[in-house]
């Protein structure tokens, strides 16, 4: 097979490899771990790849030679309006263990599905029917058609703007239903959207130029390798970090209202089989929907109180809404409109403020003096030394040994 080994077609590669390598251990490692966000992961790489083979095996010499031009050509390898649904999905099977690839999701793959049919008319009617060039008679590859890559950018910027919204939804969620928040932000997916964000920069800055410039092949092949830089960090960092989502819900993106998830148990029943919960947890403090009944509020809330002071549930790290409301034979979504009103802040940080209580009350006892602080931590609720840091930041506007050497 014919290539050319230069600098350009020779790095590329590299990353070209690498990519596939990654992909198929993504793959392998979602099957074995049954990890839906992995395979997800490992499709994306996937994309990338095929993304950069143009531009590898041009400078490798196939759009000089025959029969390999008529491949880059006939073969679509830039599937633009696949890798922003993958990216869609791959953010919700990372936060949301509900999620299911369903007769919905497929509509998503449509425009890309139509693409490939596209291609598949192309090769038929040029080297079958016609056997001559019809679809291609103006020499140029399909795939860098300026309506496909407008229309192929558009449709990631799409996807990246809904990936972002869920994510953020799920910030604000999160806070409103677990003690333990800050373990799971996730903060690989915030970075894995960034790192999006910087291709899709990256992409429409080297559009800009082409309007402004005469860009040459060789000029837009440094576009090609910053993409293949950041697709081989998120080869690396994805399949290093191991994310399990703990909290089912079910987002409207246009609403920003979630709707929890309760998962069902009993004979017959099948494993992951979810209910909606009977009301929606509101994460925008000022809507409307807030204003309950101040009666139910002062019915719960001494209640919540007696369970925090005498029974200390603050001490179990992993306390959730769900877990509270079973305990009290509510439903979440009430439990979070009493601690949001009546309380004036989230779910996790008023378990926090309990927590930070007694962690005060033990350092008025000296109990640091006989113990770390990390100790102490521990034995009032918090599950890791940065989250207790910054929940102290927060409430007092110090450090612990700050606080406590202003005592």
């Amino acid at each position: 097979m014919l290539f050319e080994f230069g600098l350009q077609s020779s790095l590329l590669l590299v990353f070209f490899i690498h990519g596939l390598v990654y992909a198929f251990l993504l793959y392998r490692k979602g099957r074995i771990n049954e990890t839906r966000a992995d395979q997800w992961l490992s499709l994306f790489l996937l994309l990338c790849v095929l993304y950069i083979s143009p531009w590898m095996l041009g400078f490798g010499g196939w759009y000089d030679n025959q029969p390999y031009r008529d491949i880059l050509f006939y073969v679509p390898f830039q599937q633009l309006y696949f890798i922003g649904p993958v990216i869609f999905f791959y953010v919700q099977s990372l936060l949301n263990p509900s999620f299911r690839f369903g007769k919905k999701e497929c509509w998503h793959l449509l425009p890309g599905l139509l693409y490939l049919l596209f291609s598949i008319v192309m090769v038929v009617t040029d080297k079958l029917l016609l056997k001559k060039y019809f679809f291609l008679a103006n020499g140029t590859d399909p795939d860098f058609d300026t309506w496909y890559q407008v229309t192929g950018f558009i449709s990631m910027l799409t996807y990246f703007i809904l990936s972002l919204r869920y994510y953020s939804i799920y910030k604000k969620l999160i806070v409103q239903l677990v003690s333990y928040a800050e373990v799971v932000m996730y903060r690989w997916v915030r970075n894995f959207l960034m790192a999006f964000l910087i291709m899709l920069v990256v992409r429409v800055t080297f559009f800009i130029l082409g309007e402004f410039l005469n860009l040459w092949y060789g000029d837009i092949w440094w576009y090609f390798m910053v993409f293949a830089l950041i697709f081989y960090y998120i080869a690396i960092t994805g399949y290093a970090n191991s994310v399990e989502t703990r909290v089912p819900f079910r987002a409207n993106l246009v609403s920003y209202k979630p709707t929890l998830l309760l998962e069902q148990r009993g004979p017959g029943i099948d494993e992951n089989q979810y209910t909606e919960d009977a009301n929606v947890i509101d994460i925008v403090s000022d809507s409307k929907e807030q204003n309950q009944s101040s009666e139910l509020v002062s019915q719960w809330k001494p209640r919540l109180e007696k369970m925090m002071q005498e029974e200390k549930s603050y001490q179990d790290p992993e306390l959730s809404l769900t877990q509270m409301a079973k305990l009290l034979q509510t439903n979440p979504s009430l439990l979070s409109m009493v601690i949001n009103k009546g309380f004036g802040m989230n779910f996790n940080d008023w378990v926090n403020k309990y927590r930070l209580e007694e962690v005060k009350s033990l350092f008025e006892k000296g109990e640091h003096k006989k113990q770390t602080l990390l100790s102490i931590a521990f034995e009032c609720g918090f599950n890791s030394k940065a989250t207790f840091n910054r929940a102290f930041k927060k409430a007092t506007g110090f450090t612990p040994r700050e606080w406590l050497s202003r005592q």
